[in-house]
């Protein structure tokens, strides 16, 4: 990653005039007007303006955002729908023009927006490609070099001879996806689009992003994956009413949103991180005993403070981390079978009280999450002054790394895990690392599947001698 400033967005706002009817489009602008004539006495164009003045007002989907971007970042943008993440991109790509404040781009910028942006539907696919190409500056004699990649990555068919008209929303990404492959931009900019195409295209569209920031090319993206998020950028904004209120680590960005998610939809309001729930401290350092004592790192526990959303009604108690023997652990071997036992104290009334548990990484990706809801077991109500203790027994086949478990409390069970009222919500309230099982068998990737293998020989004939 280059220190070299490749997006530059100062001071940037767009404002949208919002008329208080249909009529008011009329008569607003006429009647300030008529306040500007100047031989009609003060008062009557003082009642005019102040008149046209209420015919409309301002909504700012964008309010003084302000940010860099390096050559070779890859920064994502996330936020609730209506917080002016598509905004913030058609301005940096051009496409909208800002009420006030300015972008300086350096390099190619190729951007894949809404479906069909820059293409004709009339055009065929492969007229289409030319088009395309040539608004981002590439020769037509070079892109017919590169077209037989392009209609192989975009996988049509023969509608790449058929008009964009005709094509479904999944072809479009196909075809437009496919340009941006060929062209080589220095700065990347895409806006959910890739959540249209099917499942095997996504794949190999990510595939292509991984190896686009392998060869320094600048991204900067909405999504509403947070795993995406988490797994591509190096830094992500998060937008909220069209403000921006937070630049820093994906994981910080994405513990915020989902806070801001929770306190959105339930009406409560979010809270300073709360302290992890230590393990005692005569086992913090003692590591697995089947492990090496390289695998048992240090649990990362100063950086994986998140935000949390706590509430009257509740309280956590105590979160433990159990091993076979009843001990409290910080180390856990991969493939060890635990207890995460959860007490909570409510202080009011519950009627359908539930417990939920999800362990993250220390980046922040979910490696797994359920509650005593999905598990079908329903607790019953509870009154003030109770503490309700969840176990949840299970075995944790993770990679060696740290990891947290994230907490909540929720009332009133819904369909497929959904609740009525949130009552608490805290990341990272107990911090655990995972070593290696050193006497079992090799493996990579986030979980240990633990496969069983076995071979056959089977041996040609041969030719019987006469």
């Amino acid at each position: 990653m280059s220190n070299q400033t490749v997006i530059k967005v100062e001071d940037l706002s767009k404002a949208y005039t919002i008329w208080a009817s249909p009529s008011a489009r009329l008569h607003g602008p006429l009647l300030g007007r008529i306040g500007q004539v100047p031989f009609l006495p003060l008062g009557t164009r003082k009642l005019c303006r102040r008149l046209s003045r209420e015919a409309f007002k301002d909504f700012f989907a964008l309010s003084d955002v302000s940010f860099e971007v390096r050559r070779g970042e890859s920064v994502g943008i996330i936020g609730l729908n209506g917080s002016g993440k598509s905004t913030l991109l058609q301005i940096v790509v051009g496409t909208l023009q800002p009420t006030q404040g300015h972008v300086q781009t350096s390099g190619r910028v190729a951007a894949l927006l809404e479906l069909g942006s820059g293409f004709n539907p009339e055009f065929t696919g492969r007229e289409n490609v030319f088009l395309n190409a040539s608004i981002l500056g590439v020769p037509p004699r070079e892109i017919e070099g590169r077209f037989p990649r392009i209609a192989e990555f975009a996988d049509i068919g023969e509608f790449i001879e058929q008009p964009v008209k005709t094509y479904s929303s999944g072809m479009v990404v196909r075809l437009a996806f496919a340009v941006l492959t060929q062209v080589d931009p220095d700065i990347l900019i895409i806006d959910e689009a890739l959540s249209v195409g099917d499942f095997l295209f996504q794949q190999k569209c990510y595939d292509c992003l991984r190896e686009f920031k392998r060869r320094g090319c600048t991204f900067l993206f909405v999504s509403h994956a947070m795993g995406t998020v988490l797994d591509l950028c190096d830094r992500a904004l998060l937008l909220e009413k069209g403000v921006l209120t937070f630049d820093g680590s994906p994981k910080e960005a994405v513990d915020l949103y989902e806070a801001h998610s929770l306190q959105t939809r339930f009406g409560i309001s979010s809270t300073p991180p709360a302290a992890p729930i230590p393990p005692p401290a005569a086992t913090q350092a003692e590591p697995a005993p089947v492990c090496t004592p390289e695998a048992a790192a240090p649990v990362a526990h100063a950086d994986m403070a998140a935000p949390s959303i706590l509430t009257d009604a509740v309280s956590l108690e105590e979160l433990f981390l159990f091993d076979e023997k009843g001990t409290d652990r910080e180390f856990i071997t991969s493939g060890q079978t635990v207890k995460i036992v959860i007490s909570v104290r409510f202080h009011r009334s519950v009627k359908d009280p539930h417990i939920g548990f999800k362990i993250r990484n220390n980046l922040g990706v979910v490696f797994y999450e359920t509650n005593t809801y999905c598990m079908r077991h329903f607790p019953g109500p509870v009154t003030d002054g109770d503490v309700l203790t969840a176990e949840f027994s299970l075995r944790l086949p993770l990679i060696e790394g740290d990891y947290s478990i994230t907490a909540g409390v929720a009332n009133g069970g819904r369909n497929r895990g959904d609740f009525a009222e949130a009552l608490l919500f805290q990341h990272d309230a107990r911090l655990f690392g995972v070593t290696r099982d050193w006497s079992r068998h090799d493996w990579a990737g986030l979980i240990n599947l633990e496969p069983s293998v076995a071979t056959r020989r089977k041996c040609p004939s041969r030719p019987t001698l006469v």
